[in-house]
């Protein structure tokens, strides 16, 4: 008979499952429907689905409920059968595995989403009745995960605590990738959710390995409970109007390591795993022995990341929208000269001082461009429109925008536009933009009524004075258009082919993803040397050698070198950034002689690095 879950996660480490919902979308499924409505419709395919993932080497099986409340089947109008879904969920688990593995009932946040605001009395409601369903099915557990909010974690836990005495995991989604966790806070919420009776404490979705390795590296004081992950396979891609993920199942197996070093004792995945990436954590693991008592993490809280800014003045010297109107564009500059565009980050929230702070350090360093992402892979950012205005206002640096399809239907990209015309910010770049459900607010849609090719078109069609409509505007637009190229690909002259689609379509210039590798660089000007448009070659910084592997196996579109991965592992603060830029010289030391366009990539808003960077560039084309 095998010990009580409780008890097994003090004697040895489990792994869990991976993803069901975008593993069911992989198997050709389609989004839109209730995946839980699959318990009672299709069993044979969710229980083939759980063996898989208990074959891999998975102990721990999660139930296909994590949306089975009232609340959340009532989109699908089944509310009625939650009982019945929830059930059989509980049994078809449990006939797929064997009796050495736990099958723990999944319980998903209700207050996301569209749902925030729901009254108290009718969330209590619909925990009640589905934690009740899964218990008298008989679980081995409960596990609450994908939880953003301390208060409602701690309301599911005292109704799981209320009905039964079963193991309960709480698991919080870590949202921000790019930031450092808020330990403390961190802390603190353990602490309360131990008091209230949780058995396991941890972190699963919206990240990947990098982002939980962050949230636990930056929990102060110990942790008096054993630790969960289940990170997502990185960062998802929207390819050819599928969603991919990036990380491999080599990269989860040398990341269950790093979180079994940590004190992790429940070790699975979230969204985009699959049966192989749980494999490999099981075979990682395989023999792994940890220390008795372990259960906090075990390296030391990271020191503060401490930036030298660049010396500028309080407030940034003023220049009228006319100055910079009349300049020549950057299509105009990079045909005479070295042009340089560098990119910065608009924050996720109210405090732009940085950021303005960051674009007159690149305005003092005669950076040609400032380019801003627009809520670049799908989370909340300040508008990239309103920042422009700003910038160009106050700093007097030309601003470039992006503009993605999918935030945006017909009628509001036509509208944006328009009020980019009359902001006289003319310079954007058509990008496809990172599906919303991967986001930070997973219930918000993606449009994409334009593909990145269509968009261009129709934004050309404004210079023309025709409307999206084809119905004809009093006057014309003067937008130059730039469309994204990703060379990190296995087969460079099909990347280049859907390039010149691009360029027929209307694109004026090309900005690539960062490229790693001098041989690349080299690659990518011999395969686009017949191009009509100039093409500014991506250079991103690196900020540390955790920068690097999350980059590496984590973002989609970008691919590091074996010697580059290797020159940054195990750097990290000043260290890291020093030698970050010192391969991002190299690399345009490689890149000067075969591009003009420089586009560099501020990671972190660490913008001294791209003023270092832009510097270098004016040092080795002698601009004075």
């Amino acid at each position: 008979m095998k010990p009580d879950l409780r008890e097994a996660l003090q004697q040895r480490i489990l792994t869990g499952d991976g993803a069901m919902g975008t593993y069911l979308y992989q198997m050709g499924f389609p989004v839109g429907v209730s995946y839980e409505e699959f318990n009672t419709l299709r069993p044979d395919v969710i229980e083939n689905i759980h063996r898989r993932y208990y074959e891999a080497g998975a102990r721990v099986i999660e139930t296909n409920t994590f949306s089975a409340n009232m609340e959340k089947l009532s989109k699908y109008g089944l509310e009625g059968d939650m009982d019945a879904i929830n059930r059989a969920g509980v049994r078809v688990a449990r006939a797929a595995i064997g009796d050495d593995a736990y099958v723990v009932g999944a319980v998903g946040s209700i207050r996301d989403g569209k749902l925030k605001n729901l009254r108290t009395a009718k969330v209590i409601e619909a925990y009640q009745r589905q934690m009740h369903a899964l218990l008298d099915e008989g679980v081995d557990g409960i596990l609450l995960e994908t939880f953003y909010d301390l208060d409602e974690m701690l309301l599911a836990l005292r109704i799981a605590r209320a009905a039964s005495s079963v193991p309960v995991i709480c698991q919080f989604a870590v949202e921000d990738v790019g930031r450092t966790q808020d330990g403390n806070g961190m802390k603190s919420a353990f602490d309360q959710l131990q008091a209230e009776g949780a058995d396991v404490v941890g972190f699963n979705c919206r990240s990947g390995p990098n982002g939980i390795m962050r949230a636990i590296d930056s929990i102060t004081g110990p942790v008096g409970l054993p630790l969960s992950v289940y990170p997502n396979a990185g960062i998802p891609d929207y390819i050819d109007g599928k969603y991919a993920y990036s990380a491999g199942p080599q990269y989860f197996a040398e990341s269950a390591q790093r979180f079994a070093d940590r004190g992790a004792r429940l070790i699975g995945g979230c969204c985009g795993t699959t049966p192989e990436h749980i494999k490999a954590i099981a075979e990682a693991l395989d023999g792994y022995i940890p220390q008795i008592g372990q259960t906090a993490p075990i390296a030391a809280p990271r020191e503060a990341i401490i930036v030298k800014q660049a010396e500028q003045p309080a407030e940034a010297t003023v220049t009228s929208q006319k100055q910079v109107v009349q300049e020549p564009s950057i299509v105009d500059l990079v045909q005479k000269r070295h042009t340089v565009i560098v990119e910065l980050d608009p924050p996720r929230d109210l405090d732009i001082r940085k950021f303005m702070d960051g674009a007159a350090a690149l305005k003092e360093a005669k950076a040609d461009a400032v380019t801003m992402a627009d809520n670049s892979l799908a989370v909340t950012r300040m508008s990239n429109i309103a920042l422009a205005a700003l910038i160009q206002e106050k700093v007097g640096i030309r601003p470039l925008v992006h503009i993605a399809c999918r935030d945006r239907n017909l009628i509001g990209t036509q509208s944006h536009m328009m009020g980019l015309d009359a902001l006289d910010i003319d310079h954007v770049l058509a990008v496809t933009g990172d599906p919303a459900r991967f986001g930070d607010l997973p219930d918000s849609s993606s449009v994409y009524d334009l593909t990145s090719f269509e968009m261009i078109r129709m934004i050309k069609q404004l210079n023309d004075g025709t409307a999206f409509s084809g119905k004809p505007l009093k006057q014309k637009a003067k937008f130059v258009v730039g469309a994204a190229f990703n060379p990190n690909v296995k087969h460079l002259d099909k990347a280049v082919q859907r390039l010149e689609r691009k360029i027929t379509s209307g694109a004026d210039y090309i900005m690539t993803q960062p490229v790693y590798e001098p041989a690349l660089i080299e690659r990518i000007a011999e395969a686009t040397k017949h191009l009509t448009v100039p093409v500014f070659i991506g250079i991103m910084p690196l900020a540390s050698g955790r920068n690097a592997e999350y980059l590496h196996n984590e973002v989609p579109g970008i691919q590091l070198s074996d010697e580059v991965r290797q020159r940054m592992a195990g750097l990290e603060g000043e260290a890291g950034r020093a030698e970050g830029v010192q391969i991002a010289k190299e690399l345009l030391d490689a890149a000067l002689p075969h591009f003009k366009g420089i586009y560099l990539i501020t990671p972190f808003m660490f913008y001294d690095m791209g003023v270092q960077l832009t510097q270098y560039v004016w040092d080795k084309t002698n601009r004075k």
